[in-house]
């Protein structure tokens, strides 16, 4: 049954994703509120094939913050990227500079405000992300960043990247752990009836030494590793 429901999730979600991002690219030189509702629209398809194809419910405990904050999110697969648009209010995503490449996909991407992150490029390419940052904060968007750097394994913990401390520094944010267990509904290959959840932790304020801003983000992310 398993395997059934995943032969009539892929061809439905990536023709589905194809088309909304085609649609996504039409919109964009005619009205950006239009544009950006077509981004938000694949993560609300793709919740949708996982609920009426594969039986997987999604769960939020808490809230997004207020005002703009930096959201660090736990990175089990690719469902909290792609759903990201959906779950925020029209965030500013940290990514991979490759993802950029992809034909169609990478100029949405840029287009809809995601920043890419090349981690071998130094401190110019920080300072180039740090500004573009800002700008998205001046215009009132929460910015995600997945601190891990790569999908973790559920159940796995693993320290967070070199970078999101100095961006925390920079930034002058404050930042909300999400923790989030998608990594055994939604694997790399067979996707599982199931719930997966996100809890949103309270927000901790700009400021704090680099040793307790690791120590606390990483704790409140894992906190659904149980």
């Amino acid at each position: 049954m398993i395997l059934l429901r995943n032969i009539v999730f892929y061809p439905a979600f990536y023709l589905g994703s194809f088309l909304i991002t085609a649609a996504s690219l039409l919109s964009a030189p005619f009205s950006l509120a239009a544009f950006r509702r077509r981004v938000r629209n694949w993560g609300q398809w793709q919740r949708w094939c996982l609920k009426h194809i594969i039986g997987a419910d999604v769960v939020i405990e808490g809230e997004p913050h207020g005002e703009p904050a930096l959201y660090a999110i736990k990175h089990e697969s690719f469902f909290e990227a792609i759903d990201a648009p959906n779950l925020l209010d029209c965030p500013s995503v940290f990514a991979k500079q490759e993802l950029f490449s992809i034909p169609g996909w990478g100029r949405a991407a840029l287009a809809y405000g995601l920043i890419p992150v090349a981690r071998d490029k130094g401190a110019k390419m920080l300072m180039g992300m740090i500004r573009s940052a800002k700008a998205m904060v001046a215009d009132g968007r929460p910015l995600v960043i997945f601190p891990e750097g790569t999908r973790v394994p559920h159940g796995e913990r693993r320290q967070l990247q070199a970078g999101f401390a100095g961006l925390y520094k920079m930034l002058g944010l404050s930042v909300i752990p999400v923790a989030v267990d998608s990594g055994f509904v939604y694997h790399r290959w067979l996707k599982r009836p199931g719930t997966i959840t996100y809890r949103f932790g309270e927000p901790i304020p700009p400021g704090l030494p680099r040793e307790e801003i690791e120590q606390r983000v990483l704790d409140a992310i894992n906190s659904l590793n149980d």
